[in-house]
């Protein structure tokens, strides 16, 4: 069973600032080239809240795990985006329980 989220209604053009979202962007040729044991992508994921959407592209403020960084400001150009949809919220971290 998947709990696939639809997609935007008119695709990433579609996406409200504040909305959080995973963005499927391709490398550039000339970029960073991604791999893991040799295997190298064609894509890199990013998480984030949208700021900005223009015919431009999309401008995000990263969305990284605690304890993985701080957000940035990424802007992603229209002709790198090959998906994008809305994700739910992080879910809340459970509560540590005291040691005794």
């Amino acid at each position: 069973m998947t709990f696939a989220t639809p997609a935007a209604p008119g695709g990433w053009r579609g996406l409200r600032p504040g909305t959080r979202v995973v963005v499927r962007r391709r490398l550039t040729p000339a970029g960073p080239v991604v791999s893991d044991g040799g295997t190298a992508h064609r894509w890199t994921d990013l998480i984030g809240h949208v700021v900005e959407v223009s015919d431009a592209g999309l401008r995000l403020r990263t969305d990284p795990a605690p304890g993985r960084g701080e957000p940035k400001e990424v802007t992603v150009p229209a002709a790198q985006i090959e998906a994008a949809k809305p994700i739910p919220p992080r879910p809340a971290r459970p509560a540590r329980r005291p040691q005794q």
